[in-house]
Order: structure tokens, then sequence, then C-alpha cells
């Protein structure tokens, strides 16, 4: 029996006592970071709890005059909320930001809650913002260029053409601008008679020959024949998803007849038979298919500036507000339009 008894001196006793503490040491470790794991969790829960709801002003300005995070920690914060569009935490971290920083340093913060308001659709707070911002730093293009949206949006059109001067004056290309306000102030002049205002656009197209889209839905809405008659060949695919459109009676045969591409588009929708092909894939398709499928064409609208794609058309680019960089992409798709039109006529 005493084979199983181990004397304290004996080599095989220091063995097992150095693994039984390898042992213990290795458990209470596993186990101590287990816990702290845990608690650094339960940490950080606690403190992004305060952010998954808003928290009252209160609230708010406690966490921001404590000082336990950095006013840039908080812009950053405030800037994925607004990414988020969470515009309602963003606006109140700015506001709160605004009351704990001195007047001279709050430019930046003062910018952002103006960008935050008009991304929110309060407008009114905005220009009142960045009217504020000019007040005191008058050379500042980017408070300016968001006025001007302001008040664009607002339809205030003579304010806007206000704020075109000072940005020239800051040697900003206004000339786009300028234009693109003067359609729009003629296309909401309820006091200017239809036919003066197509006097008007065409006149301001045949000296630009920007704006295209624009104009020119608004003359194939109201003056279809006066449309076709100042097309011009080369603009054909940018109107495609007017011109696809159109019905058959408002179709102009001689214009058509003369250009190819125009050829192409209307044997593809079925209107004309003057084009056995067409190098545009999906206007070939729907040629040979020769009506036997019920398919079409349906669009989306690129920005060729920050490349946004929207499913509707557009004059100004709502992310980057870019003004005429409008352009069409086309696929091919079901006619549910016709699809809907067959089954009423079933049930008559």
């Amino acid at each position: 029996m005493d084979m199983f008894f181990l004397d304290y001196r004996d080599p095989l006793f220091s063995i097992i006592i150095f693994f039984a503490i390898i042992f213990a040491i290795t458990f209470f470790s596993y186990w101590w970071g287990r816990y702290k794991r845990k608690e650094d969790y339960k940490h950080l829960n606690r403190f992004l709890r305060q952010f998954r709801t808003v928290p009252s002003k209160d609230e708010l300005k406690f966490l921001v005059s404590k000082g336990e995070m950095s006013q840039k920690s908080w812009l950053l914060l405030a800037s994925s909320y607004y990414k988020n569009g969470e515009y309602e935490k963003a606006i109140e971290i700015y506001n709160e930001i605004l009351k704990v920083t001195e007047k001279q340093n709050s430019k930046e913060t003062m910018f952002l809650l103006g960008k935050t308001y008009f991304k929110a659709g309060f407008l009114e707070r905005s220009k009142q913002i960045f009217l504020e911002i000019l007040k005191h730093y008058p050379r500042t293009p980017q408070a300016l260029h968001y006025l001007l949206l302001v008040y664009e949006y607002m339809r205030d059109y003579k304010s806007a053409a206000e704020v075109l001067e000072p940005l020239d004056e800051l040697q900003e290309d206004v000339a786009l601008d300028s234009l693109y306000l003067g359609v729009l102030q003629l296309l909401n002049d309820t006091s200017v008679p239809e036919s003066k205002k197509t006097e008007q656009l065409i006149k301001l197209y045949e000296q630009n020959h920007q704006l295209t889209y624009t104009i020119f839905e608004y003359l194939f809405r109201v003056d279809k024949a006066l449309a076709w008659k100042h097309l011009e060949n080369s603009k054909a695919e940018l109107l495609l998803d007017i011109l696809w459109n159109l019905d058959r009676k408002d179709l102009n045969l001689d214009i058509i007849s003369k250009n190819g591409y125009l050829r192409e588009l209307y044997s593809a929708k079925g209107y004309l038979d003057l084009a056995a092909s067409s190098s545009v894939f999906e206007f070939d398709i729907l040629i040979k298919l020769e009506g036997k499928a019920n398919a079409t064409l349906s669009f989306e609208y690129v920005c060729e500036s920050c490349k946004g794609v929207y499913p509707f058309a557009f004059s100004r680019c709502k992310v980057c507000h870019a003004i005429d960089t409008q352009r069409i992409e086309w696929s091919l798709s079901r006619d549910y339009i016709k699809d809907f039109s067959e089954e009423n006529n079933s049930f008559q």
C-alpha cells in the first residue's frame, strides 16, 4: 500500500504539485477572462444603450458637458446618425455641442446642423442657420451653396438668384445654376401663359443647349408639335423615356423617318415598321419579337456625377446636388400596363 503514498521529497511529488499549480492558474485565468469580458460587455452595452433611443435634452446636455467623450467623438457619432437617416438624434447632439462650444469655434458644427435640418426637411430652420453662419463668415461658399438649395426647395427663386452674386464674387461657376433657377422660375410662374413659357424655354435652350430633359419634358407635355420641331437628333437618347411613352397619335412621322435611332425606337415599340434590326440590344430583341411577347422597356435614372440611381427623373441630383447630370438606363421588362388592360377587357 505504501506505493500509493508519496513522500514530499519524492521527485514525482514535485511534478504533481507543478502541474496542479499550472492547472489552478489556467483555470483561474480562464474564468477571470470570461468574467472580465462579461463585465466589459455589460459596461459597453450600458454605454451604447443611451444612444439607441433619443436621450432627453437634459440627458444629452449632461452627457456632452460631462466630457467623457471628446467633441470630435460626438461629431463622429452625430455624423453616423446623419448617414443612417436618424436626423433627430444628430440635431440634438449638434445643438448640445453648440451650447458648450465657444462661439468662434462653432462654425463647423453650425454648418453640420444646417445640413441636417435641410436633409430632414426643416427648411426654415436650415435657412436661419446658414444665414447666421454667413452673418459672421460671409466668405463661406459651402454655406452659400446650401442656402441656395434651401431657397430653391422653398421655391423662393428670387432669393436663390441673389445668392448667386456672392458665389460669383468668390469665383464659383454659377452659369448653370443661374440658367436652372431661371427655368424653374419660369415653369412655376402661373402668371405667364403656356405659349409664352414655351417660347422663352425654346429661346433659352437654343442659347445654351443645356437642361434638355427639363425643357423638353415640359414641351412634350404642353405642345408636342413644337417639341418635335425643335428636337435635335443627337438629343433623342437623353429623352428616351419621354419619347417611348408618347401615344401613337403624337408621333411626327416626317422627323422619325429621317432619324435612324427614332426609326429603331418606334419599330421596337411596335408603332411603326421602319427597321428590321437595331444596334441597341433591347430594341433589337423587341423588333424581333414583333409584339408576340408581353415586353416593354423600363427605365432608371443615373447621376453621372455621383453614380446615384433613382426610379424617377430629376433635374438636380438629390444626393450630390449636381444639375443636368441625368443619364437614362433602360432594360427589358414585362408590360404590366398591357397585362392590366387585357384583364379588364376579359371581364367586359
